[in-house]
């Protein structure tokens, strides 16, 4: 079948498309458009997996519509974004080709698995001829459940059920006896580890429930779970369909002779004895009737799972505990405690390690961490008013091998959408941590769909929702599902460690450059700093030696200013002429006056750079210190030097060292 689509229509197709599957590539987007004769929901379906929980159920077989247009009125669709960077770049009219829709079935008989991959343009007796092929069956022998809608005849095409990608069916053969077993015991042990699909039909409001139970459950419990469902006391059962053989409700369902893998039977309520009296009259009556009694049923009654409020017409509505999680609760971590609690009360102890927190702590605890200790995130989503709550949280979230895989490899939450304000509470949530695609999801989600189990994984930019798990499930099939969840984190999180490894090494590589990078810093700095030390104490000490010497200059100069002037060699005193060597040899000469004091003769000296405190003044001969105070103190030179020969001059020669 060809159709004609508008551009503009194509091009809504196109945008709804990527944003519901994340494909990027715009080419991909409309060659998988084209294969699907352009239905956005079958090609949605194609592309995201069945088990994933996003578009369809497991188990109700529902798929969230896709945009509703008409393609002969291109102005019904929305127009693009002034926004949008998205460019058509095919024709304004384009004709597309159907191709054919291929569907996966597994289907399950006894012991046996067959996988049947036929088209969806097929029929219903085709996949029985395979079988026929596959398990050796007539077909005539053959009856196949397990389909959505109920059952079908042979003749029913394939596409008119719109099933989904993924399908799971199993063959009864109640004309066949059963296989012949060598050894009884171990054909019983082999019935144990089995489980039985029982569809329960409530008569009286005409509704069937889809049970899972394992070989050695026993037909009280299985009483009991339907007392949960029916509200209908297990003394107040009335059953059809159990076999012969079980004659006691302490008997296993495997050795009860129950159909594998499914079997049907039919509840109602015992009719009273007062039925047609009035709706006041018939409790009075059901009082009356149990107070006379032998007492038997009464003293049973805790046996049964029955309490007081029970035996005296109350239903399970009226006994209903306290809510599993407050309304309009103010802190998330104070609803998580009640709801512990209230866990925990109902079912007993052994339960999952809810994380007490918000949803956004509950990321930080599981995902930004290092890789090593990540984990995934499990959210438990509760709701009190559907059928199923009471056997999966009792019977799967509460067994021992569930809780110690949840305990070692999740972090799990949980939040209970019974009341309106929790459930729209927890919407926003959704949508602000996955997306609206998945808040969609679990919004057009039924009562009786509930209690879900998603499974999250954190990535770099976003938190993807791995699985949606459903609550008519089985031990084995949470446990495979969980694992299966688990491969596919421990795959990325190899992938997440060797890329931290690798950052890390880079990190510490560059550590180690920076550091060496600031060590090289501060040894250039303290050379700098050491450095400007040295020419600071230099110019100090030059400014002291300048001082220093500027002092000595204008002392020397003083001195010379100071001395008394040189006497002629003809004068009328005696006069005495001193020759001094100085250390480097040369010598000084002057005449002095016989009566001038040795102070002048230091002066002297000391004008020609020589001060007295840094030399001496020595005579050669005898040797004598000029400097010494015998010698300074008031003593003219003739008698420091002694007399001259001749009395007007004499030659002396003093040695000034």
């Amino acid at each position: 079948m060809e159709v004609s689509l508008d551009n503009n229509v194509i091009v809504y197709l196109t945008k709804s498309f990527k944003a519901c599957t994340g494909i990027e590539n715009i080419d991909e987007a409309i060659t998988l458009l084209e294969q699907n004769n352009w239905d956005l929901v079958a090609a949605i379906n194609g592309v995201i997996p069945q088990e994933n929980g996003i578009l369809q159920s497991d188990y109700g077989g529902e798929t969230i519509p896709g945009p509703a247009f008409d393609p002969s009125h291109p102005a019904s669709v929305p127009a693009p974004s002034s926004s949008s960077a998205f460019r058509p770049v095919m024709p304004s009219r384009q004709i597309v080709e159907r191709q054919p829709r291929m569907l996966d079935f597994r289907v399950e008989y006894r012991d046996r698995n067959v996988d049947v991959v036929l088209e969806d343009s097929c029929t219903v007796g085709e996949i029985k001829q395979i079988l026929e092929n596959e398990l050796q069956i007539p077909v005539s022998k053959m009856l196949l459940k397990g389909w959505k809608t109920g059952d079908v005849e042979d003749s029913t095409v394939l596409k008119s059920l719109h099933l989904p990608k993924n399908n799971s069916l199993y063959v009864l053969t109640p004309d066949l006896p059963p296989p012949s077993s060598s050894s009884h015991a171990g054909a019983l042990q082999e019935s144990l580890n089995q489980n039985f699909m029982l569809i329960i039909t409530h008569r009286e409001v005409q509704r069937e429930y889809n049970l899972n139970f394992s070989g050695s459950s026993t037909i009280q419990e299985v009483k009991r779970n339907v007392y949960d469902l029916t509200s209908i006391p297990v003394r107040h059962q009335l059953w059809e369909g159990w076999p012969t053989s079980a004659t006691d409700d302490s008997m296993c369902l495997a050795e009860s002779g129950l159909s594998y893998p499914c079997h049907r039977l039919t509840v109602g309520r015992r009719a009273s004895p007062a039925q047609t009296r009035e709706q006041s009259e018939e409790q009075s009556t059901d009082v009356h009737m149990v107070s006379d009694s032998d007492g038997d049923d009464f003293e049973d009654a805790s046996e049964f799972g029955v309490d007081d409020g029970e035996v005296f017409g109350m239903t399970s509505s009226a006994l209903r505990k306290s809510p599993m999680m407050p309304e309009n609760a103010e802190n998330e971590g104070d609803a998580l405690l009640q709801f512990t609690a209230e866990f925990s009360s109902r079912y007993g102890d052994c339960h999952p390690v809810f994380f007490i927190g918000s949803l956004e702590a509950a990321f930080q605890e599981a995902f930004y961490v290092k890789a090593r200790d990540r984990k995934l995130l499990a959210i438990y989503l509760h709701h009190d008013e559907s059928v199923l709550t009471n056997v999966f949280c009792s019977q799967m979230l509460c067994a021992e091998s569930i809780v110690s895989y949840l305990s070692q490899n999740f972090i799990t939450w949980a939040w209970d959408l019974t009341k309106d304000a929790n459930r729209a509470r927890f919407l926003t949530m959704c949508n602000r941590h996955f997306g609206s695609v998945v808040a969609q999801t679990i919004r057009t989600q039924k009562t009786d769909q509930f209690p879900l189990f998603l499974i999250i994984m954190g990535k770099r930019s976003s938190n993807e929702v791995l699985n949606v798990i459903q609550g008519n499930t089985t031990v084995d099939e949470l446990m495979m599902r969980l694992m299966a969840a688990m491969e596919i984190f421990t795959a990325q999180q190899q992938e997440d460690i060797k890329d931290e490894d690798e950052r890390e090494a880079r990190e510490n590589v560059k550590r180690e450059q920076d550091e060496a990078y600031r060590l090289s810093l501060e040894a250039d700095r303290a050379k700098r700093e050491a450095h400007e030390r040295e020419m600071a104490e230099q110019f100090r000490l030059e400014q002291i030696r300048k001082e220093q010497e500027e002092e000595r200059e204008a002392i020397r100069l003083s001195l010379e200013q100071a001395l008394p002037p040189e006497p002629k060699e003809e004068n009328a005193e005696p006069v005495s002429k001193l020759r001094i060597r100085t250390p480097s040899g040369e010598f000084l000469e002057r005449r002095f006056l016989a009566s001038n004091k040795l102070q002048i003769v230091f002066d002297f000296v000391a004008s020609k750079g020589f001060p007295w405190d840094e030399f001496k003044l020595l005579s050669t001969f005898p040797r004598r210190d000029m400097k010494q105070p015998r010698y300074r103190e008031e003593k003219k030179l003739d008698r420091g030097l002694g007399k001259p020969k001749d009395t007007k001059s004499r030659n002396a020669w003093p040695k000034f060292t």
